[in-house]
Formats: structure tokens, sequence, C-alpha cells
């Protein structure tokens, strides 16, 4: 049972990720004109990389060695090798689709598309893990499809207005949700930390990026990006705000549950909208509001269908649990009990 101080710190924890996460595509979108996406994706996974690398010495060298300190078969170490692998791949394209996505869809669209992660979520849950929805969550599915739609197409319904820019943002969190789900196995069934995986994450995705952009952008132009003073600033800010947002993010929800976490959360483009119109100065268009409102509303909408889903089997549960504490009755055949002469003259005599 959580104390009332520890619901209140992980209150506190979620509304800071709230304005992280609201920030977040601020500080992609002011960095300087002129440079790659990709260029900026790679440095910033270095400065995440350099800042959690301390944070896992630190756990190892008081003791907390996690996946370090565990011994694993080998058939089960190859395997998560191979997942953490995978996941971090993933997380490395998502980081490149994340920056590009901001950039090119614009910075309010790109916001609440990536904020359709339950959409895909529900998607993912009935797919391979054969989970059925509710009509309440399929109503909840369907309006942030038809809205994602809408904005996508920039208010107009029509397909050929649909953006392909819009689209690689929505591709954001449809590869978190992938990579969650993958790496769900080896939080569940190894000792690993959570700093543990955002530093494995952020290394195979620092490597992944860095060998494109080589590829892509240019050794020698990547030399010039890194001597950039003013880019290197906006990518080590997004790196290191992006590290402490996942960090408190485990400690959130280490006080209260992921449902209220996520509802705190859940209105961060609105954020996002009002900062990108007075620090980035872009226009604000009345379908965005539009669709902002649907988003947030139908993710509120499919938290609650999720526990109203999950609370019949909650109480089933307590009805099987035997209720251990006395109830009135025999509270007061125990006081008549122990408020007993002979009761009384035993504990004299002790």
């Amino acid at each position: 049972m959580r104390s009332k101080d520890q619901a209140k710190r992980g209150i506190g924890f979620a509304l800071v990720c709230l304005a992280i996460l609201g920030t977040m595509p601020i500080i992609s979108n002011s960095r300087p004109i002129g440079f790659h996406a990709l260029s900026f994706a790679f440095f910033l996974s270095i400065w995440q990389l350099l800042f959690v690398f301390p944070l896992v010495w630190l756990e190892y060298h008081f003791g907390q060695k996690g996946i370090f300190g565990n011994s694993l078969s080998r058939s089960f170490r190859n395997r998560v090798i191979i997942l953490i692998l995978l996941t971090g791949s993933l997380f490395g394209v998502s980081t490149y689709t994340y920056v590009a996505g901001i950039e090119k869809a614009g910075t309010v669209s790109a916001a609440i598309a990536i904020q359709a992660y339950p959409l895909f979520a529900i998607i993912l849950e009935t797919i391979f893990l054969k989970r059925r929805k509710s009509v309440t969550e399929l109503f909840f599915t369907m309006l942030m499809l038809g809205s994602l739609y809408y904005l996508g197409t920039s208010g107009t319904w029509r397909i050929d207005g649909l953006s392909g820019w819009f689209l690689v943002a929505l591709s954001v969190p449809l590869l978190w949700s992938i990579a969650h789900v993958t790496i769900k196995e080896v939080l569940d069934r190894t000792p690993i930390t959570p700093v543990q995986v955002t530093f494995f994450r952020v290394l195979i995705s620092a490597a992944l990026l860095g060998v494109s952009a080589y590829f892509v952008v240019g050794g020698e132009q990547l030399l010039g990006d890194a001597l950039n003073i003013r880019f290197q600033f906006f990518a080590l800010l997004l790196g290191v705000v992006y590290c402490i947002e996942l960090i408190i993010w485990f400690y959130a929800v280490r006080f209260i549950d992921v449902s209220t976490a996520s509802s705190i959360t859940a209105p961060w483009p609105g954020l996002t909208l009002v900062l990108a119109f007075v620090w980035l100065n872009e226009p604000i268009e009345p379908y965005q509001v539009i669709v902002l409102l649907i988003v947030i509303g139908s993710v509120y909408g499919l938290l609650f269908a999720g526990l109203k889903k999950r609370a019949p089997s909650v109480r089933k549960m307590r009805s099987e649990v035997p209720d251990l504490l006395p109830t009135k009755l025999q509270r007061a055949e125990i006081d008549k009990v122990f408020s007993s002469p002979a009761c009384r003259k035993k504990e004299e005599s002790d």
C-alpha cells in the first residue's frame, strides 16, 4: 500500500516528466539550421552515452551490479544479447525519425503524432499477445486513428495531402512500442537495472547512427559538426534532458501506478504547442488544436477503459483471498478475554 508521501512524490516526478516531454521537441527544432538530422541524432546519442556511463559505473561501484554480476546460461545470454541489439537498433532508428519528423512535419504536428504511443501498444497487444479489446477501447482507438489521419492531411481529409514526414513522425511511437515489448523479457527475466538498459540502448543507438551518419553525411561534415559549439550545445541539451526524463520516469512509476503517471504526462503536446508558438514563432492551426484535444481525450479514454477492464479481475482476486482481519464481533470477544480477571491476574503475576 503506497503512502500519501509516496503518491505525492510519484506525482511530482510525473509532472517533471510532462515538462521535459513538452520541451524536448522545442530543443530539437531550436538547433541551428543547415545541419543534417542524422548528424544531430548521432551526437545527441553520444552525449546520452557520456551522461549514462558514470551512472552505470556508480551502480557497479556501490554493489548494484545488475546483469554484470549474474551468471546466465549460454543460450539465454545469447538471446539477451540479440534482444538488446534489436531494441538498441530500434531506438537508434526512432531517434533519427524523432529529430527528422519534428523538423519536417512541424513541432506541433509531430508532437501530437508521437503521443499516439497507446494506439500502437494496443495494436501490438491485439496482434501478438491476442488480447481482446473492449468496445470502449476500440472506439477510442478508431477515434485516435481518424484524428491522426485528419492531422496528417493538414485538416483536408484528402489522401493526396497526406504528409510523408508526418508518417515518419508517426513511426516513432510504433518503433517505441515494438522496442518496449521486446525489452520487457529482458527486464522481467534478468537482474538488469534501468540505468543499464538505458546505457545499452544509447550505446547501440550511437554505434548505428554513427555508421549511418558517416556514409550519409560524410566524415568531413561530421567533423565540422563536432566542432560547432552552438550545434553541440543543443545536441548536449537534448541528450541529457532525454536521459533525465527516462530516469525520472522510472522513479515516478516506482511510487505510483503506470496508468496514473501516464495520465499526468498525457497533455505534454499541449505544452509543446504553447512553447512552439512562443519560442519558435510557429503558427498554430485550428485543426491542430482540435486533433490535440481528441488525441489527449482518447489517451484518457483508453487508460480508463483499461482500468475498468482490470477492475473485475481485481475484485475477483480479493473475494478469493480470506479476510485476515478480525470482524467487529471477533474484536469484542478478544477484548473480553483479555479484560477478564483471570487474564489480569496472569499479567500481574508475570
